[in-house]
């Protein structure tokens, strides 16, 4: 195997990861020793019940959340030695996040909802307002820019939500239960959007409870009671 060829293999790395949750005197084991590798370019599914620590695992991923013990190594790089600006900067720089409940901001326009992660990245005016235009219309909503969320259905919402994810052109994609809150059509719509971002080069990591939508993608992880199976 080529040295390239093991560093795709090694692209996003957990090994024997454990998070621990303090609630009151008890403390509440979400992950138990997890191993996995997900190499660049791929789909993944990871699928569990509520509760199963399927979001812990996404949150560790993303750099939202550091193990308890273990290691996470994002492209050679130990995520749990970084400090919060840095785990920061790889979130905005590398990391596109879409969740069930879009988390737009409602008095804000669909583009100025789309163009937040280049505010925080020191982006300019000018700059910001073509690449939202460019990625909303890559979701099939450059007509609703300026439509407030409360101004959109459930699935264009999410459309917002994905173009967000999109505007720094991040190389992963991570969804939690993005299409939970919406209707079977709508959700179809979403699934096929995800599937075109993966035929683009992206890493996509899609957290479901739903067995149906984990076989859309190309592989699919099941965890349980805070373990892989």
């Amino acid at each position: 195997m080529s040295r390239a060829d093991m560093n795709n293999e090694r692209f996003m790395v957990l090994s024997d990861v454990t998070k621990v949750y303090p609630m009151g005197e008890a403390q509440v084991e979400a992950l138990r020793g997890v191993d996995l590798q997900i190499k660049a370019g791929e789909f993944i599914a990871v699928l569990g019940p509520s509760g199963s620590g399927k979001s812990t695992v996404m949150h560790i991923l993303g750099c939202l959340d550091t193990p308890t013990s273990g290691t996470y190594h994002l492209d050679g790089v130990a995520i749990q030695g970084l400090n919060p600006n840095e785990l920061a900067e790889i979130r905005n720089r590398r990391i596109g996040f879409v969740f069930q409940s879009f988390h737009l901001l409602p008095r804000a326009t669909a583009g100025e909802n789309v163009e937040l992660p280049m505010v925080f990245a020191g982006v300019n005016a000018g700059e910001r307002k073509t690449c939202a235009e460019s990625v909303l219309e890559q979701v099939g909503l450059k007509e609703r820019i300026k439509h407030l969320p409360n101004e959109l259905s459930g699935g264009e919402r999410q459309r917002v939500a994905i173009a967000r994810a999109l505007i720094n052109k991040p190389s992963i994609i991570l969804a939690d239960e993005p299409t939970g809150n919406l209707d079977s059509r709508s959700g179809a719509e979403i699934l096929g959007l995800f599937e075109n971002l993966h035929a683009e080069g992206r890493t996509v990591i899609l957290v479901t409870h739903d067995e149906a939508i984990a076989q859309r993608a190309h592989r699919v992880i099941r965890i349980f009671d805070g373990e892989i199976e």
